[in-house]
Order: C-alpha cells, then structure tokens, then sequence
C-alpha cells in the first residue's frame, strides 16, 4: 500500500495552518531567511538541483526558467505566480492557498530573491475566494511582522507580494495571456519571442511560475536540492522532489494526495483513490487534466529499445508507468498536472468527448484560426454524433480537424483542445462507430465525465 508523504501538506491538518504562528511553529520562513543570507546564483543553484519540473503542466526545470532573468538591467524584474488553475480536473494549488498560505508567501520572497525581483503578483482565478482571502490575510501577517517590505529579515532587498484576481478565462492560466490580464488587457497569449524573461509584465524581464512550484521553494532550500530531487524515483531522469496529485471522477475517495515523484497511475486509482466503485472496472484515465491523451488499462508500453526511458517497462501495462513528465510523454500523453480523472466501465467515451468539446469551444479566446473555428467545428460534429445524427465520415473529419489544429496556434490551447479528442479517438475508435451506427443506443444509461 502506497503511504502518502508530509512535506508540501505537513500543515494541512493542523487547526488554523493558515495563520503565521502556525506556520512559524514548524519552521516557517526559516528558509526566506536562510536564501536572502545566500547570493543570487546559490539560490538558483539550489532549485536546479532540485530538479523541479513545473507543477503546472508544461514540466519545464523551475531553475533553468530563473536562469533565464537577466542580472543586471535598467528595468525593473517581477515574479509572477499562476494561481488560475482552470484546467477540469484539476483542484491541488487551492488546497495550498488555503490550508497553507504562508508557504506560498515564502516561496516568493526566495523566488524573487532568484530572480533578482522586488514585486510578486499571485494571479488567482476569480472563484476562489477563500483562496484569496487567505493569501492576503498571510502578506497582511507576513508585513506586519517584518518578512515582507523594505528589509524582510532585517535584509536591505525589499520584496512585497500582491494577490491579482482573474476573471475566469481558462485561456488565462497560459503564461502570456496571464500577463496580459495582470497589466489590464484582454487576456490574448503574445507571440513569442520575446519571451516573458525578456519582455513580460509591464514590458519588464518576468519569471512566471506555477503555484505548486512556488511553494516547494522553501522545502528545496531547507533539505538542498540534491535532497529533495532524490525523493523522487524518477530523479535519474531530471524529474525531483515531491508533489501533489488530485484525483476525481469514479473513484471512492477522490481528493488531493501528496507523494514523491514516481507514483503509478494504478497507485493514484487505487492506493491513494480508494478504487473504483462496487461493480465497477476501470474504463479509462486522464492522467494530468483534461488535456492530457486517455489511458486505458489495457495499454501496454512498447518500448524495446533499450536506450528508450521506458525500456524498463516494457511489456507491462501503462498503468504501471511512474507518473513523470518525461514517462507520460513518451507514453503518448502527459503529466500534465498530476490530477487524473478517472472514468468506470458506466462512463460513454462518445458523452466524454462531447463534454470536453463543450468546454474548449466556450473557452477559446478566438485569436487563431485554426483554435476558433476547428474547436466549434470539433463541437458540432460532436453534436451530430450525440443526437443520432452523425457518421463515421465525420468522425474521420474529426480526426483531420483536431490534427490540423495540432501546431498551428500561438500558444497550446489548440494542442490541449486537439489532444483529448485525438486520444479518444485512437483508444475508443470501435466504441464511437458503434455508438454512430446504433444512434447512441450503445451508450443507454451511461455517463459523461
């Protein structure tokens, strides 16, 4: 029986863990302080040691990113934190803002230490209120006390920290649409280059970051990086530390685990998740988000080459896989944000496809073409199939569709419109045609996601 481990949610269950007393009692911003007594490049040495992969789905190494900020300049450097998290699915970084808030607070002074920057802005989707309210009772404590301001820790680097509300837009949790939110503006992704550490908020040098990953900065500075990346059983393959996993759908105890980096999506299901429901099989996961390729049980790794990273594994089922940014990739899906969605044998793969159709048609922003009109296309021919009106000529389409949306948009709202209807298709195939030749009446009395 896999154990979930205390490090990110050691305070979770604490009473009142939201308020600095709490924190500090089990060694709060001890790591803030320790940073600031360190130079610039220690601490970006130490998060590239860690080998922290973005918690937010991309996977890129947090401590390359910092690398990239200038050292000296005649403009001003920000660190932002991308607290949107409006992938379905998806539900960890809320329970840090509000059970833990002051680890967050700490990770942004020691990131904007790293990144030579003096201002944080924690952008929050606009629904989570408590969320918000929690992060700024935290700066309003961590001013008072002396940690955030002027001279935190009696340090000449002045560093404060400010909680920006969204206004729901999923295309918003993309770095650069984020940014164009947070100066005011319609949130549309940038074509890039430049990228945000050359010109990011306010026409500034900025380093954007996932909220997960924020807060792992005080356990990377307290442990080391080297320590904290050899957590994870995947840490041969530049993929450390710990984090958390969320897991929903048809499970029975769905919520968000902590564990170390190497966990199984058979873990997460039935370890951590509690199983499928009496009477019911595993038809399916979604490892990472909505956007991430499906799984299905029966899926096994074809890797023969030894030089593969999956060699390892080869012949065994996908289930067995470690969740890694790298592993998932090569299995043809993702990692995404390690909050799977698990769907029973009473779930229809053809009503999954439509739901999360619906979603990406609400939520693209309409500035490429191929993501505006092939994501309402992508809906309609959907809507066909599910009314009885559909057929496999269209379901070709379909395919043709999604695989020209596939690299031909600014940013990845395409890819992650594209990849789950791809996914669906490639696993489900003989499902959805007899769903089209019987008009649905294969899928009577089964469920969407």
């Amino acid at each position: 029986m896999l154990k979930p481990v205390k490090i990110l949610t050691k305070n979770y269950d604490t009473p009142d863990s939201h308020k600095l007393q709490v924190y500090q009692s089990s060694g709060g911003y001890e790591a803030a302080r320790k940073a600031l007594g360190m130079t610039r490049d220690q601490v970006v040495d130490e998060v590239k040691k860690a080998n922290l992969r973005g918690r937010g789905g991309a996977g890129f190494p947090m401590g390359v990113k910092w690398g990239f900020m200038p050292k000296d300049g005649d403009k001003p450097s920000y660190l932002v934190i991308n607290a949107d998290e409006g992938e379905p699915g998806t539900f960890k970084d809320r329970t840090l803002m509000e059970r833990d808030p002051h680890r967050i607070i700490e990770g942004c002074i020691i990131g904007c230490y790293g990144v030579g920057a003096h201002t944080a802005y924690i952008y929050v989707r606009h629904e989570l209120h408590l969320s918000k309210e929690r992060l700024w009772g935290a700066i309003h404590e961590a001013r008072a006390q002396g940690f955030l301001g002027p001279k935190p820790f009696g340090v000449d680097y002045p560093v404060d920290v400010f909680v920006h509300t969204g206004a729901g837009a999923y295309i918003c949790g993309e770095e650069t649409a984020l940014l164009e939110s947070l100066e005011g503006s319609r949130g549309e992704p940038r074509l890039r280059p430049p990228f945000p550490a050359q010109r990011g908020a306010f026409g500034c040098p900025t380093t954007v970051n996932n909220l997960e990953s924020i807060a792992s900065c005080p356990t990377i500075l307290e442990m080391g990086g080297e320590q904290f990346s050899k957590l994870s059983s995947l840490h041969k393959f530049g993929d450390g530390g710990c984090r958390l996993y969320g897991v929903s759908g048809h499970v029975n105890k769905p919520g968000v685990y902590e564990a170390c980096i190497g966990v199984t999506l058979r873990e997460l299901i039935y370890d951590l998740g509690g199983g499928m429901p009496e009477g019911t099989n595993l038809l399916g996961v979604i490892p990472g988000g909505s956007s991430c390729p499906i799984i299905r049980p029966d899926d096994i790794v074809d890797a023969p080459d030894p030089k593969s990273i999956l060699h390892e594994w080869h012949g065994k089922p996908q289930l067995d896989v470690p969740i890694g940014v790298d592993t998932m990739r090569n299995l043809g899906t993702m990692a995404g944000t390690t909050c799977a969605i698990v769907l029973s044998d009473r779930a229809c793969p053809v009503l999954a496809m439509h739901n999360l159709a619906r979603f990406y048609r609400h939520e693209s922003c309409g500035q490429c073409t191929p993501c505006r009109e092939g994501t309402g296309w992508m809906l309609r021919i959907l809507d066909k199939i599910v009314q009885g009106k559909g057929s496999i000529e269209e379901l070709d389409m379909l395919h043709e569709i999604a695989s020209n949306i596939m690299g031909n948009t600014i940013c990845a709202f395409g890819e992650g419109a594209s990849m789950p209807m791809l996914g669906f298709l490639r696993k489900f195939r003989k499902e959805i045609e007899d769903y089209i030749r019987t008009g649905g009446s294969s899928s009577t009395g089964r469920l969407a996601l």
